[in-house]
């Protein structure tokens, strides 16, 4: 298989992986003191619409607990298995979580709105994970949902 077929750019498998997703980590996710913050209200969202989240921050003192759940230090420390690691980090700052992300092998690594890395994409992607990039899962989530609300009225 072509490793860019797993470099996720339509709207039908981006809805497809929201649908058949359960367990996110959130890779740079932000503790409540940063509730304003995307990196804490996307997750907050997403655990509001029945998401598993499992926050990984990357931030020196971000607590022991983020939206009621023990935080891990690496993606690679979550137990179980990973649907999506969201990905609330800066562009240049991806590369050094790249290594991480492949020990955990989750099946999509997702780069929130804003966010593109080309080359940790095509690693991830050529290692059979699925990516997503420079789009806002509480946005595509918010489209999904009104889609299924669209069709169920004739």
């Amino acid at each position: 298989m072509d490793w860019r077929a797993n470099l996720v750019e339509d709207e039908a498998a981006v809805q497809d992986i929201l649908r058949k997703s359960h367990r996110v980590a959130v890779l740079g996710i932000r503790p409540e003191s940063h509730a304003h913050k995307p990196a804490h209200s996307v997750p907050q969202y997403l655990q509001a619409h029945g998401f598993e989240i499992i926050p990984v921050p990357t931030q020196e003192g971000a607590g022991d607990t983020i939206l009621g759940r023990p935080t891990y230090r690496k993606v690679a420390d979550v137990p179980g298995e990973v649907d999506i690691v969201e990905v609330f980090r800066r562009p240049e700052d991806i590369d050094a979580h790249v290594e991480d992300l492949l020990a955990k092998h989750p099946k999509v690594v997702w780069f929130q709105l804003g966010i593109r890395n080309d080359a940790a994409a095509e690693r991830l992607a050529r290692a059979g994970i699925r990516v997503v990039q420079d789009r806002c899962m509480k946005v595509e989530h918010g489209r999904l949902a009104h889609a299924q609300a669209d069709s169920s009225h004739p």
